[in-house]
């Protein structure tokens, strides 16, 4: 599922949309301030982020023009309290791609990201199949050839973002970077340990492995197979 950037100083309505947000089984990090938020922006990859107006330090507009100006494409939607058609103007233009105005309901929250995740830039399609491998991302189930397959959470998570991707090659650190929480203590070889473990519940016996390595490189998930 997609990766969210969460910057909103105020906590318990952090810990709401947050909480929420993970119970769609999305992958959510959670900034206070500008300043953290645009770290997090400009050094992470985020399939979308949520941006609150008025924040301590850098405001959401602040945050918003200086990641765009540094070639940041994420979409992004603004939070704010202001409804005024100036102020949707200002937000927009500082490179905002929607608006949400507080107070809001969950639901439209949700309706909002997704509409922005479904933008070319990433695919959200709700099944993904591929050389026998059946991906259903609503109910995070895996089959191979019908068979269910028995995956730990960041086993699916790996396999997931390699599916939406395939054929594209990745290295350990990016790998780590889209998928392992940021606050998480593992490693790129964290990550290896993981592929091993998912090869070993993907493949057939006897074939060549479905995840591709190319040594010095990274992996990736071949449709060739």
């Amino acid at each position: 599922m997609a990766k969210i950037l969460l910057v909103e100083d105020d906590r318990n309505m952090s810990g709401t949309v947050e909480d929420w947000l993970k119970t769609l089984q999305y992958e959510v990090d959670v900034a206070y301030d500008g300043p953290d938020g645009l770290e997090r922006l400009l050094f992470y990859e985020y399939d979308a982020v949520i941006l609150d107006w008025n924040l301590p330090k850098l405001t959401g507009l602040q945050v918003c023009r200086e990641y765009r100006s540094k070639g940041g494409k994420s979409p992004i939607l603004m939070l704010t309290g202001k409804n005024a058609i100036e102020d949707k103007e200002v937000g927009l233009d500082s490179g905002a791609d929607d608006y949400l105005t507080k107070p809001f309901h969950l639901r439209e929250l949700t309706a909002r990201l997704k509409a922005l995740l479904r933008r070319p830039t990433v695919v959200v399609a709700d099944t993904i199949n591929f050389c026998g491998i059946e991906l259903d991302c609503k109910a995070r189930r895996v089959r191979r050839d019908g068979t269910d397959l028995n995956l730990a959470p960041l086993e699916y998570k790996l396999l997931e973002f390699l599916m939406r991707n395939p054929n594209e090659v990745f290295a350990p650190e990016a790998l780590l970077n889209r998928v392992w929480p940021n606050d998480s203590d593992a490693s790129t070889e964290t990550v290896r340990t993981c592929i091993k473990k998912l090869r070993k519940k993907i493949d057939v016996a006897d074939s060549e492995s479905i995840i591709t390595n190319l040594p010095g490189v990274g992996y990736r998930f071949d449709t060739t197979k």
